[in-house]
């Protein structure tokens, strides 16, 4: 055969009774980028009309090749045989006939096997859920960046991706170590997936999707047939086959790595399905898995969580009845036990304190601090005991257990349940039944859940909630695995006909669900096939113009034509977030004075923070724009909407939300690159401003120039910064106590603020909290206590399990509130810490990815070696260090710190608030 005529890839696609959707997966391949390739269809011997399709598609593209065993295997793995078998590529690729193939998939992962000349090529794989159209990673902590393994023994967390269908490997490799997928058994792709990463000598991975992996509704797969005892024997069957074929190629090294892979991946799977599943199913699952577990080493047990240790002792122990209960909170940090046990100084899982030394290790979570927990953090458990339905009201009733002792006489609770928007409440009123136990009774009338003007179709499921001291929390309510599944019919408008499911979640934590479906007229409005779809795109079309930014803009152009009200402000903090930053204390200032202004402040979500006497107007909105519109005044502290030029006899006065560590503006390579449309949007949004208020002659020197700013320069300080000026005063003392009774922060405890900035390329992923809390902890959780406020770009939770030793600062909309209850601050590259300063209190940094930070796109305006107040430090043992020892380090950095606040406080007094209040607003006619 002429070099020309042999293909560059094989993809062998399988195929069983599936006529209808191989010609997608057969057509994601014959569409890839790579053009010299063959499809190989490994046909096992289907019944329906695939063979008629698979012999017209090889018909209609001779890239693709048609075989057929002579009967059916019932598995994948003789079609695979099959089509290594014939390959005629030097490599070879897998595909399911139900998947896809991304349009550069073997193109790029060709690329990577000619450029590293390794034995195989993965990468990661996109779930495509078809009942949500969501998608989800497999594994996405394994793709992060490129890379050439040598070994599985160098990354044994490779174990964890056993599919075969992910990966490009070089058909030589295969034939050569005889590698064929074992027939007659299934989960065949991890054997054939462990044999090969055990035997390759090299291994790349790619960060990018190479397999679409759609998963259907109603899936029939081997791994949806979870509920079957031969599936769980069949897991245990390829786990032992694995095991086998280690010690018989000398490789008995690698077991242990792949029984922690078993039980984190395989095995946890059927844990989480255990509280779904009747008694004898369970007891015949202990049969099954039992005595394979047994075999496991102790040193690989004490690697999983301790949820996981819990349930595994407690399924090796028979207490089988207890392992349904602890099941449910795998994977969910803040679900309790329903009862915990003190014995000494240790708390144990369990109505009992266990008697051998064995189950006080398995069940010991002291580790958890329950009792030192707090409210938005603690855990807490609410079960249904029972669920009845009369007519259109869902009749619940509560089991709470609270082993924690969350729950005090003033707390108040709530059940909620939301299908749109505003949810349904109805409170709760919790009588005590026990130590640490509650029950309740609530009345959901399901024709008051809001549904919009034109109904829902959604899932939702109730929660629990919980108030105390301004500290709020919500919780899943769990329902009976087994309960009736209730069904209803409720007009909610003249029109608005919904029919309605109640049931019991059978997945995750088997949750209380609520279903809406549309009916009647409003049903007929859901768009239908391509034309309804055409239709709906001009609607949209329509609707954008009339109510999106284009109608607001004409709107905002109308009304901006007429007089000024000149009595009107218009306020906006932290892009209408809160009432914080300098415009709260400039407003705070006016009213002192009792100037006639109206002032009119704009919010984008939660309005809890401001004021109840203040007038709000959604951000965005059209009364909004008329707001802008007629206004006298704008005060703002970002930058407001580009859609808005403004008016003529309209001031707009720019406070600006903290100094410049990083560049900003025109310094900042991608708006200096960007297209001159762009830049001169900029130009015009800045051009708006008639005077910017100055914290430092520093900000003078970076800022100013990279806005291009023309206007007029209030050289007071920042009105924000005020109170952390005169922190000492009595006013400000009495606010931070009550922060720290909100947080409850113990008496005896000290505060560290940890206030870390966003990451430009990670935000909302948590990425830019670097400090390992879990690791700290121990060195300073008996006299400090961390309150955690990422940047609003990004986000963090609390693990329960750190509850005694954080706390999370992101409810309080003005940053000042926890800057005056701390006694320190940590962060890292933040403008906080410029406004930290003024306080004169301990600044410390945590750099671990300084020089990542430093040399990315944006760059910086200081080295900060240079600048630093406090210490730079990377590591917890360092940072332990200069906590505990926070008055020596500070007499260490005393002159840097001192340089630092003559650099970046220079303007501040403490009067700002009055300095801009003067310089703007005073002098003028007001009505």
């Amino acid at each position: 055969m002429p070099t020309s005529d042999v293909p560059d890839v094989s993809v062998v696609v399988i195929v069983y009774n599936d006529e209808e959707r191989l010609p997608r997966a057969v057509r994601s391949i014959l569409d890839q980028t790579l053009n010299n390739l063959e499809v190989i269809i490994a046909d096992d011997c289907s019944t329906d009309g695939t063979e008629r399709v698979a012999r017209s598609l090889e018909a209609s593209d001779p890239r693709v090749r048609y075989v057929r065993l002579e009967q059916n295997s019932g598995g994948c793995s003789a079609p695979r045989n099959r089509g290594i078998a014939v390959a005629r590529a030097p490599h070879i690729m897998f595909l399911d006939s139900d998947d896809e193939l991304p349009r550069h998939a073997c193109k790029s992962l060709l690329l990577v096997a000619e450029e590293t000349g390794v034995d195989f090529v993965t990468g990661e794989v996109t779930r495509l859920f078809e009942e949500s159209n969501t998608t989800g990673l497999w594994y996405p902590h394994l793709f992060t960046e490129k890379r050439v393994v040598n070994g599985i023994a160098e990354r044994p967390e490779y174990f964890f991706d056993h599919l075969s269908t992910n990966k490009l490997y070089r058909t030589s490799f295969i034939r050569d170590n005889a590698l064929t997928f074992p027939e007659g058994i299934h989960y065949e792709d991890q054997l054939f997936s462990a044999q090969a990463f055990s035997l390759a000598e090299t291994f790349a991975v790619v960060p990018w999707s190479v397999y679409t992996w759609r998963l259907a509704p109603e899936s029939v797969s081997i791994s949806s047939s979870r509920h079957k005892i031969q599936n769980v024997a069949d897991r245990i069957g390829v786990a032992r086959l694995i095991d086998t074929w280690f010690e018989e190629n000398g490789r008995g090294e690698l077991r242990a790595e792949k029984d922690y892979k078993f039980l984190r991946h395989d095995f946890r799977l059927y844990l989480g399905d255990l509280p779904f599943r009747d008694t004898d199913w369970v007891a015949e699952f202990a049969d099954v898995v039992n005595p394979y577990l047994d075999e496991i080493s102790d040193e690989t047990y004490a690697r999983l969580s301790r949820e996981e240790r819990i349930c595994i002792h407690l399924l090796r122990t028979g207490r089988l009845d207890d392992l349904q209960v602890a099941a449910r909170q795998l994977g969910r940090p803040q679900l309790a036990p329903r009862f915990a046990t003190e014995e000494g100084e240790a708390t144990y899982w369990g109505a009992v304190a266990p008697t051998d030394d064995t189950s006080r290790a398995a069940l010991d979570i002291s580790e958890w601090y329950m009792r030192e927990q707090v409210l938005a953090t603690g855990r807490i458990r609410h079960e249904l005991t029972s669920v009845t339905m009369r007519g259109p009201v869902l009749h619940l009733e509560i089991h709470t257990y609270d082993p924690a002792g969350l729950i005090t006489e003033d707390t108040q609770a709530s059940v909620k349940l939301a299908a749109h928007k505003t949810p349904l409440t109805v409170p709760l009123t919790l009588h005590p039944e026990g130590d640490g136990q509650y029950v309740s009774k609530a009345a959901l009338d399901l024709r008051k859940v809001p549904v919009g003007k034109v109904g829902v179709a959604t899932r939702r499921h109730p929660v629990v909630a919980l108030e105390r001291d301004g500290a709020r929390r919500t919780d899943i309510l769990l329902a009976q695995h087994d309960q009736p599944d209730f069904r209803a019919t409720v007009t909610y408008h003249t029109f608005g006909i919904h029919h309605l499911r109640v049931r019991a979640e059978q997945k995750g934590a088997g949750r209380l669900e609520v279903t809406w479906q549309r009916s009647g007229v409003l049903k007929s409005l859901e768009p239908l096939g391509p034309y309804a779809r055409k239709a709906k795109g001009k609607v949209g079309k329509v609707r954008k113009i009339l109510v999106g930014n284009e109608g607001k803009a004409t709107a905002y152009d109308a009304v901006s034509k007429l007089p000024r009200k000149r009595s009107l402000a218009v306020f906006e903090a932290l892009e209408g977030r809160g009432y914080a930053d300098s415009p709260r204390y400039i407003y705070e200032e006016l009213k002192r004075r009792n100037l006639p202004i109206d002032v009119v402040w704009s919010y984008s979500g939660d309005r809890s923070s401001f004021p109840e006497d203040v007038t709000l107007v959604r951000r965005g909105s059209f009364a909004y724009g008329r707001a802008l519109a007629r206004a006298t005044y704008w005060v703002d502290s970002h930058n407001l909407p580009y859609l808005y030029p403004k008016p003529k006899g309209t001031r707009y006065l720019q406070t600006w939300h903290g100094q410049t560590f990083k560049a900003m503006g025109f310094d900042v390579p991608s708006l200096r690159g960007a297209s001159d449309i762009e830049k001169g949007r900029f130009r015009a949004a800045v051009g708006r401003w008639d005077a910017l208020v100055c914290p430092s002659a520093e900000f003078e020197r970076t800022f100013v120039p990279a806005f291009e700013v023309s206007a007029d320069l209030i050289r007071s300080g920042y009105p924000r910064n005020d109170v952390l000026v005169r922190w000492a005063e009595p006013e400000q003392q009495a606010r931070a106590a009550e922060v720290r009774e909100a947080l409850n922060i113990p008496a005896d405890k000290k505060v560290l603020l940890y206030a870390p900035t966003f990451r430009d390329a990670a935000r909302r992923t948590g990425q830019s909290v670097r400090v390992d809390f879990e690791a700290l902890a121990p060195h300073l959780s008996d006299e400090w206590i961390i309150v955690v406020r990422t940047h609003p770009y990004d986000r963090f939770k609390i693990a329960p399990e750190l509850g005694h030793f954080l706390r999370d600062g992101s409810s309080f909309a003005d940053i000042n509130d926890v800057m005056l209850a701390s006694d320190a601050v940590l962060t890292d590259y933040s403008s906080l810490m410029f406004d930290y300063a003024n306080t004169g209190r301990p600044i410390v940094l945590y750099t671990d990815d300084y020089e990542a930070y430093k040399g990315g796109d944006r760059g910086t305006y200081y080295d900060l070696e240079d600048i630093a107040p406090g210490p730079m430090v990377t590591t917890t043992e360092d940072l332990a260090a200069v906590v505990r020892d926070l008055e020596g380090t500070q007499e260490r950095h005393a002159q840097r710190y001192a340089r630092f606040q003559e650099m970046f406080c220079s303007y501040e007094t403490g009067h700002a608030s009055k300095m801009v209040v003067d310089a703007f607003f005073e002098g003028g006619t007001h009505e």
